[in-house]
């Protein structure tokens, strides 16, 4: 059993948590002197009154997640099994559906737990810790899961350091049988070469999966197509299968060479046809505006902070000048796939930044289509900034 402690909130909190919200933040407590991560906690007001139970846990986001609004529950394996029971009923059309074979099965505070979330690929199951306080639960979660499902084997990513970024281990595998490497899953019949013990990313980030649908099926056909962040290539593999007529996927990181070149080979699409350039994208965009180089189709998806030797981006500053110089690049009639995983600001203020670097450059502009997270990735009702992706269809006219 799990130490517990009381910690009192402050007056002008107590109203939020009983209505749901999830997030324990430091400014809520009256004293956190006495935290340990991985303890329970019991919310209480000034009188000594039940709010809400959670457990302690630091990461970026805050000091906690409310895990309950009863009194009695005991954070076990009963409890966590019932979470993980809800999460898996939730997305039951996605095990069924042989089109996809990785998605996520259990998202955090959407789910009911903050600070974990558990991804699927093809029988495997990947954990995703975000703090010391919830690994501190890690053999009861992982023994929930088992009781509902089967597995071939369990990964896990520790991401709890200080600054929230991913813990090195000697490797991630927990236990069953390990993974081929790589592990190939589909993704709308698409090949995606994962694997779940190199570092900190396994090779798709599985949120955008609706948007490269949408691209492949309803915008590529014959179209030069330009791919920026582009990681490992995920959006050109789906621009190509959709008919693109050429990519160019841009990336400063050096292994998204060899990892973009595999995901071409593995859907028997000719490397040699495709553009794949290990450069800065800022350097990139002004080398294409200089040389007066068009795409008809361009995907913004930058990091929502990135650091490069002569340049440092944050989406809530930056994105606006970035769009400007894609706006430069894009054919009339053009279309700019703008996104972003920054969860400090709303669609709205988004769609806000696309109308001014729009309106800057004096250039009309239609949005076709707009997403958020999918389906699999669900978000807490009452902590919207958990819906923290934002991809607009922009057509530039004239």
């Amino acid at each position: 059993m799990k130490k517990e402690i009381s910690l009192q909130i402050k007056k002008e909190y107590i109203r939020k948590y009983k209505e749901g919200y999830p997030l324990i933040s430091k400014e809520s407590i009256r004293d956190i002197s006495k935290l340990e991560e991985g303890c329970v906690v019991q919310l209480k007001d000034d009188k000594n009154r039940f709010i809400a139970l959670g457990y302690h846990g630091i990461q970026n986001k805050g000091f906690g997640w409310v895990l309950s609004l009863a009194q009695n529950e005991k954070v076990n394996t009963a409890f966590f099994s019932k979470k993980i029971k809800d999460a898996l009923e939730y997305r039951n059309d996605f095990f069924t559906d042989t089109r996809t074979t990785a998605f996520r099965i259990f998202n955090g505070e959407g789910d009911g737990v903050g600070g974990l979330t558990i991804d699927y690929f093809d029988g495997y199951y990947l954990f995703t810790w975000y703090s010391r306080g919830i690994y501190a639960f890690k053999d009861v979660i992982i023994e929930a899961l088992a009781l509902h499902v089967e597995y071939k084997g369990i990964y896990q990513k520790k991401r709890f350091d200080t600054k929230g970024m991913y813990l090195e281990d000697a490797n991630d595998f927990v236990c069953g049988e390990e993974a081929p490497q790589p592990l190939l899953v589909k993704e709308n019949y698409a090949t995606f070469a994962i694997y779940l013990d190199d570092g900190a990313m396994v090779g798709v980030f599985l949120d955008q999966k609706e948007v490269r649908k949408t691209l492949r099926d309803k915008y590529a056909r014959g179209k030069t197509f330009l791919n920026t962040f582009s990681y490992t290539g995920a959006f050109s593999i789906f621009a190509s299968l959709g008919g693109a007529t050429k990519t160019t996927s841009v990336d400063l990181a050096k292994r998204s060479f060899p990892k973009t070149k595999e995901h071409f080979e593995i859907n028997n699409i000719d490397v040699k046809t495709q553009d794949i350039i290990v450069e800065d994208v800022f350097n990139y965009f002004k080398f294409a505006i200089r040389k007066k180089r068009m795409f008809d189709i361009v995907v913004l998806d930058p990091p929502s902070f990135a650091r490069s030797k002569k340049h440092t981006f944050s989406a809530s500053k930056d994105y606006v000048n970035l769009l400007k110089e894609t706006i430069q690049i894009t054919s009339k009639n053009g279309l700019i796939v703008a996104s972003t995983n920054a969860s400090n600001f709303s669609m709205m203020t988004f769609r806000d930044f696309i109308k001014k670097a729009f309106k800057e450059l004096n250039i009309k502009y239609k949005i076709e289509e707009s997403f958020s997270l999918p389906k699999d990735f669900r978000v807490h009702e009452k902590f919207k900034e958990g819906d923290y992706l934002k991809v607009v269809f922009i057509k530039k006219l004239k």
